[in-house]
């Protein structure tokens, strides 16, 4: 048996629990979420990393669906709505291959089904708007974890990818945290500045994730986990899900992105723009300069050393298909992941292992939360501080 055969073998039994995976921003972009003018039931897009027959190449059991918004946009809490009544058409439309899922217990009972147990995740605090209202509004929609920050600052948060402005988490951020830990909504620490990571490491009584982020230690990319972080997982109880993103796994993509992203500003436009007149000069400075291709074996180097400082039982995956552009070669799209798997097991990594990688830390972590908020809310109602009463 190969070890690409042994790999599919073991997802047969332990499937994927992907942490971050942005279908339903790319529908509402490429369809504005009309499944039957992009149906990923039978056959792959060429805009997409995700449908169902490679989801099921793939071994993926449980994903949690992005419903991300932009922080930018003008109405980020009616929007993350549209994104969840997305995921609820896709459960609706596909039952026989993706099953709800709120609990670990729901979880396992989807693996039992052989369905693909759909969670859901809201990137980005901006999505409650300074409310812990509706905060557990989106927890009641069946929201079981949400980033702190995306890529700019929230106004109780800071991002990895934004100035400074309060040096982690303010009076209100630890609030809400501890909300989460209350209602059982799993404080995703990806995206945010390290400050914040700590913060959140400190105010927590419940373990954390980190959605879709690799080993800063590996690639220096302000969106990866310092060691001194990682090296706190183990007595929090969470898990660090390694993302896919060339550049955020790849040195040289990093300082590619770097030198694409200052062409786009000294043309007069962001370097997110994806406008026509953008992608043409994307594209020209990409002929010019080849962009740098992440490889599985890239992946695994963050695996191995997350594992080193971290310990195996609090890792997981969270590839971000659909919110990248880029992917690493052998990891082009969902059905990938048993190639991560080969490469680990030609690595040593045993069948144990893997198993907690791919299922077992993901379903533990949720039913820890789950049992932290069962014990809170017996000792205490709802929060219902405001940013004004805790900030000023």
């Amino acid at each position: 048996m190969t070890n690409l055969d042994e790999a599919r073998a073991l997802l047969r039994e332990f499937p994927v629990v992907d942490g971050h995976n942005d279908l339903p921003w790319a529908l509402r972009e490429k369809s504005g979420y009309d499944l039957d003018r992009l149906d990923i039931a039978g056959h792959q897009h060429e805009h997409l990393h995700t449908d169902i027959p490679r989801l099921r190449a793939g071994g993926v059991g449980a994903q949690y669906w992005s419903v991300y918004v932009p922080a930018e946009h003008p109405d980020p809490v009616a929007a993350t709505l549209e994104q969840i009544d997305c995921v609820r058409q896709l459960l609706d439309r596909y039952q026989a291959d993706l099953a709800p899922a709120l609990t670990a217990a729901d979880m396992e009972a989807a693996r039992a089904e052989g369905r693909i147990a759909s969670l859901m995740g809201a990137e980005g605090g901006h999505s409650i708007a300074n409310s812990l209202g509706t905060l557990r509004g989106l927890h009641a929609l069946g929201v079981r974890y949400m980033t702190l920050t995306h890529n700019s600052n929230v106004d109780w948060a800071d991002s990895a990818t934004d100035t400074p402005k309060a040096d982690g988490l303010t009076a209100f951020g630890r609030e809400v945290v501890r909300e989460m830990n209350r209602i059982g909504m799993l404080v995703d620490l990806s995206h945010v500045a390290a400050s914040t990571m700590r913060d959140a490491l400190d105010t927590t009584s419940a373990p954390v994730i980190f959605s879709h982020s690799s080993a800063r230690a590996v690639c220096d990319h302000p969106r990866n986990i310092p060691d001194d972080v990682l090296e706190r997982l183990p007595a929090n109880g969470g898990m660090a899900m390694v993302t896919f993103v060339p550049k955020f796994v790849l040195q040289a993509a990093v300082d590619w992105t770097a030198a694409a992203d200052e062409n786009m500003r000294a043309h007069g436009l962001h370097h997110l723009d994806t406008t026509a007149e953008a992608m043409r000069i994307h594209c020209a400075f990409e002929e010019r300069t080849p962009r740098p291709v992440a490889t599985v074996s890239v992946v695994a180097d963050h695996l191995d050393h997350m594992r080193e400082v971290a310990g195996i039982d609090h890792l997981g995956i969270g590839g971000d298909y659909d919110g990248t552009a880029f992917t690493p070669d052998g990891l082009d799209d969902v059905s990938g992941y048993p190639n991560l798997l080969a490469e680990l097991l030609e690595r040593g990594w045993s069948r144990a292992d893997l198993a907690k990688l791919t299922w077992q830390n993901a379903v533990r972590v949720l039913g820890a939360a789950e049992d932290v908020a069962r014990d809170l809310q017996s000792r205490r109602g709802p929060s219902h501080a405001t940013i004004e009463s805790l900030d000023g």
